[in-house]
């Protein structure tokens, strides 16, 4: 027996199994909901519940909080219905929706950016006709049926091939494997694409806000518009720790040069005297406010460490005040955060 929800203001419906979730129904019928990282971790997916009943799989209070959900909210990633409910939920748009398949990928390149950042390349298969859109993400199928996300780093091209950029975790299931044993030609399992992060039409102002890998699905995003032409400004604002975190610093130097509209204002927070940096230091997403006052009449599109999403998306609202609604993000959450860890 299934249960049915309707997603307010939009006024759709899909069916949910009684032990299913929310958004994995979701994501199986088409339905256009905003989520990040589908385990209780980053937040993304809070929506309001409006009419019925849920109870909650395992999730983190940062995402919601005992107030929060006392208060109505749910986290549709973990949220399973108990009867029929009505929620109140941003609507990503129809087009941002693609299939998600399951395919096998082939590794065709690997390159060390940074001494923790790898480059992996996959050859796509053209038959199944992967498709996703610029700032969404893939899962590897590990053996033991453990999964780990990585967002595109390439905007979809002629070739069937997708760009990751991969930060060594010590002790990670997948990512001691890529840095240590990870070859050319090996095939994967991988599922996509997922997630709410993509470019959203519009005439304001672009703020680009990365931390670390984070840059990934905004190299992506920078991509797609220069594929377009893009006539509106934009500035990225691109956070490490120390100078050698910024591993793709050269690409984006040379993207400024036939970019006209696009600036660049690298930012690090803990160089050491030898790293011999200029440039600016402190928080990225301070960075942005000392330069934007004011956002209104802004988007901005944030990715990196869930801290530094979250502290951009309250500042920016609170003191600069931009739209909530203007505010799009991918929190990078690894198997620590999403445990709690």
């Amino acid at each position: 027996m299934s249960l049915t929800i309707t997603v307010q203001p939009a006024g759709r419906q899909f069916s949910v199994a009684r032990d299913g979730t929310l958004l994995a129904a979701a994501i199986d019928q088409g339905i256009g909901l905003p989520y990040g990282c589908k385990d209780g971790a980053c937040g993304s997916c809070k929506s309001k519940l409006l009419e019925g009943r849920v109870i909650h799989g395992a999730h983190q209070a940062k995402a919601l909080s005992a107030d929060e959900e006392a208060a109505g909210w749910v986290l549709t990633c973990c949220a399973i219905p108990q009867t029929d409910c009505t929620i109140e939920a941003r609507s990503v748009p129809a087009e941002g929706v693609h299939p998600v398949l399951k395919m096998p990928v082939r590794v065709s390149s690997l390159t060390r950016a940074a001494p923790d950042v790898l480059i992996v390349k996959l050859q796509l298969p053209a038959t199944q006709n992967f498709r996703y859109h610029p700032g969404q993400y893939l899962e590897f199928i590990l053996r033991d049926g453990s999964r780990r996300s990585y967002s595109m780093a390439n905007a979809p091209g002629e070739s069937p091939e997708a760009e990751l950029h991969i930060r060594h975790m010590p002790g990670g299931k997948f990512t001691d494997h890529a840095f240590s044993a990870l070859k050319e030609r090996d095939i994967l399992r991988a599922e996509g694409p997922f997630g709410s992060f993509f470019l959203r039409e519009g005439e304001q102002p672009i703020v680009l806000l990365a931390s670390g890998t984070g840059f990934a699905p905004i190299k992506a995003l920078i991509e797609q518009l220069e594929q377009q032409n893009n006539q509106r400004p934009a500035v990225l604002y691109w956070g490490g720790r120390r100078p050698q975190d910024l591993y793709l610093h050269d690409w984006v130097m040379a993207a400024t040069q036939r970019l006209p509209w696009l600036r660049y204002v690298p930012v690090v927070s803990d160089a050491l005297p030898e790293d011999g940096w200029t440039g600016r230091t402190g928080f990225v997403h301070r960075a942005v406010l000392e330069d934007h006052a004011d956002l209104r009449g802004h988007q901005v599109y944030a990715c990196g460490a869930p801290i530094v999403v979250e502290s951009a998306r309250r500042d920016f609202v609170l003191e600069a005040g931009l739209p909530d609604e203007q505010f799009f993000a991918d929190a990078f959450t690894s198997e620590a955060d999403k445990h709690g860890a």
